[in-house]
């Protein structure tokens, strides 16, 4: 068998079908190398051996005994059965116990008189000690020197713990590991041999011995060091060549020119703009400026004035003769920046119409749910360059849309973007355009290095002059009433003082399946009572209901509307034209105003059943307020526990107004899997060892080797074991996905 060959080996080849079906299906392992790949998530120390008269309580010992007695109880009129085992070892006694099915082994093989090894945790009851259910090694009494050794071995050794399911438990599992660890010898060492020697790494085949069979805390360590680099180092490289691979694709250079339409938008500006925005826009146009296409990662705070350097950037692609095309993830968000976007440009925006400056050029909106004939003129412009910037929803993708010179794309809230519409935009260009993506939700620079490496990155962490700072308060609902009480008082008070108010609720209300037919009913009578039992269990509050109730009793005289998701785009559109005219003093909504809505007379926010949301979404809701000159207030409403993780979280958001800071607080509360996302889909070995948050030297020294090798070698000609073992990780959906950038 080659040496690559027997890691793509089907485990059922080794295992039999019924195990390998349940590690396919339930573990999503397959191969032996995914099996030799699903490492021990702990070990357990079974400790060295403990005389009896010493047990701690509530710890792993290991005891060498001898059995007094064994007996079965019957219980519960005699449908359970308990095995009582008695062990003594001279110093004093232990009682062992084993229930149900687990009886009929132990009952047959812990016969008085036989000596074994006993792994457990010690509890008491009824004021006994006792091990409950333990592991043990029978030993031969008449080999002296096979049971010292056996003892030495049982209890000394690391006992892996395996990410285990219903179906299979850890211990089968680590016997199905036994099985394919020899193996372990033809793994493909994918560190180059002067990297391994130079960081005085394990060898590859030794680690993998010593992450699943430990001798000692030392080998667990040795091995974690060495598999946390492969996969960082795995991943830098292919991102390292996405990077490099762009370099060399062609793009038309779009370099500022003098007195054109961006020096005519920064002459309209009533304000300077911040140090940092000048920064990062002076990185955008030096990249727009080169022959190959910008990939570039902008990340700010909520308000920190991404919409104003993207802006800009767009203005000066207009100004060297292309297009640029701005996709946002909702009608209500698109909607939001053509109305933002045309107000700071002014006649600017209106190139071509009467009154419109000379300078100045088309902006266009084009989204699904526009009428026919809007929808053809938006078309029409784009294909003969009238219009310099679109601004629309994924309808920019649809097959009929045609540029007249792509050359600049802007991606607002790239999470929300699925890899295949960035890339369905990109190819409306005649040569591949520049890329600038807009992110709100503050990224732990090592999950930029991660997630998004293959764009180099730009960070927008000052505020602009004028905005206000919030102040942010939980509301124990439950434990205290009354401060739910003060926080309608608190609305109506801003109200009073000529400013709005935004209320955010998980869910619209309504539910079709709630309301309709008997199965309606019935959840609804099982959901009520679950709520009287337990509020953690009740549904979410919902925005037609909180509207409802609170023009009926605390906001009554005061101008309450609704704005969710299943709403007609038009009537969307028409409460939040109305709300930003002031002509409404209170918003109950879900979270379609969660990004990009700027209100700036609205001071107040209210969220109903804030722990349900996650820490990123709470800052970015709370973003929606204190956005002009009057301070901001975020009120989050719970019915947590004081004492539980989502009060801790609410309180975290609380006590700081960095989304930095947030950002990594959130990640260490629900690690990589919902933070990495579409990032590593197709990644087969995804991220095992390796945890972003808190790996941060591993990933930072790793990409800087990735990009030293890849620069030296871009095809890794010289590096065939790396070039095979990232052949294995990036399978057809992730090449694609890196592909597509």
């Amino acid at each position: 068998m080659d040496r690559v060959s027997s890691f793509d080996e089907p485990l059922k080849k080794l295992l039999g079908g019924a195990t390998a079906k349940v590690m396919a299906e339930h573990l999503d392992l397959h191969t032996v190398g995914d099996l030799l790949h699903h490492y021990p998530r702990r070990y357990e120390e079974r400790g060295k051996l403990t005389a009896l008269a010493d047990l701690p309580l509530d710890e792993h010992v290991t005891v060498l005994a001898q059995v007094a007695d064994a007996r079965i109880l019957m219980f519960n009129n005699g449908r359970g059965k308990r095995l009582e085992v008695t062990l003594t070892d001279g110093s004093g006694r232990l009682q062992l116990v084993f229930f149900g099915h687990g009886v009929h082994k132990p009952h047959k093989e812990l016969l008085p008189g036989r000596q074994a090894m006993f792994a457990g945790k010690v509890s008491v009851f009824n004021r006994k000690m006792q091990l409950a259910h333990p592991t043990y090694q029978l030993l031969d009494a008449s080999d002296a020197d096979e049971a010292t050794e056996a003892v030495d071995a049982f209890a000394g050794r690391l006992l892996p713990i395996y990410p285990a399911c219903k179906q299979l438990d850890s211990w089968r599992i680590a016997k199905a590991v036994d099985a394919v660890l020899p193996s372990a010898q033809d793994a493909v060492d994918p560190l180059p041999a002067s990297l391994r020697e130079g960081r005085g790494f394990t060898p590859l085949p030794e680690a993998l011995v010593k992450v699943h069979r430990p001798q000692t805390k030392a080998d667990v360590e040795d091995a974690k060091a060495r598999l946390k680099w492969d996969e960082a180092f795995v991943l830098q490289v292919a991102l390292a060549r996405r990077r490099y691979a762009d370099t060399q694709l062609p793009a038309v250079a779009r370099r500022p020119v003098a007195d054109g339409l961006m020096d005519a938008f920064d002459a309209k500006l009533p304000f300077t703009l911040t140090e940092g925005q000048q920064k990062v826009s002076k990185e955008i146009f030096d990249d727009l400026a080169t022959e190959h296409p910008m990939h570039r990662l902008l990340q700010g705070e909520v308000g920190s004035g991404k919409t104003m350097v993207a802006l800009r950037a767009m203005l000066t692609v207009v100004d060297a003769g292309g297009q640029a095309a701005m996709l946002a993830p909702t009608e209500v968000l698109a909607q939001q920046h053509h109305r933002s976007i045309t107000e700071m440009m002014g006649e600017l925006a209106e190139g071509g119409m009467l009154g419109g400056s000379d300078r100045g050029t088309k902006v266009v909106l084009l989204t699904g749910s526009m009428g026919m004939a809007a929808r053809r003129q938006a078309l029409l412009d784009l294909v003969t360059g009238e219009a310099g910037i679109v601004i629309g929803t994924h309808a920019l993708i649809e097959d009929k849309v045609q540029f007249h010179d792509l050359g600049l794309v802007v991606v607002d809230e790239q999470h929300r973007f699925g890899v295949e519409q960035r890339d369905a935009l990109r190819s409306k260009g005649k040569q591949p355009p520049h890329l600038l993506v807009m992110t709100a939700t503050p990224i732990p620079r090592t999950v930029a290095m991660t997630v998004f490496g293959d764009l180099e990155t730009s960070v927008l962490d000052q505020l602009p002059a004028g905005r206000s700072p919030i102040a942010s308060h939980v509301v124990p609902a439950k434990d205290k009433p009354h401060f739910l009480a003060r926080a309608w008082e608190r609305v109506a008070e801003e109200v009073e003082n000529g400013h709005q108010a935004y209320v955010v609720c998980p869910r619209i209300g309504d539910d079709a399946e709630e309301t309709e037919g008997k199965k309606g009913k019935a959840a609804k009578k099982a959901s009520a009572k679950a709520s009287e039992e337990d509020p953690e269990k009740r549904p979410p509050l919902a925005v037609l209901e909180i509207a409802d109730e609170l023009r009926k009793g605390a906001l009554a005289g005061l101008s309450v509307e609704v704005l969710h998701g299943r709403m007609h785009p038009d009537e969307k559109d028409d409460v939040m034209r109305r709300f930003a005219a002031g002509d409404v003093d209170v918003l109950v909504a879900t979270t379609v105003i969660e990004v990009g809505v700027n209100v700036p007379n609205a001071t107040a926010m209210v969220i109903m059943d804030a722990d349900r949301f996650g820490v990123s979404q709470l800052h970015q809701l709370r973003g929606r307020v204190g956005r002009g000159s009057a301070p901001g207030l975020c009120l989050l409403v719970s019915e947590a526990h004081e004492a539980s993780p989502a009060r801790a979280r609410l309180s975290a958001v609380a006590a700081t107004l960095d989304g930095f800071e947030l950002s990594r607080i959130d990640l260490e509360q629900r690690r990589e899997g919902d933070v990495l996302g579409q990032a590593q889909s197709g990644v087969r070995s995804s991220l095992r060892m390796l945890t972003v948050i808190d790996d941060e030297e591993v990933i930072a020294a790793a990409r800087e080797e990735a990009v030293a090798i890849v620069a030296a070698d871009p095809e890794l000609e010289h590096l065939p074991e790396l070039r095979t073992v990232l052949a294995a990780l990036l399978d057809k959906d992730r090449e694609e996905y890196l592909d597509k950038g």
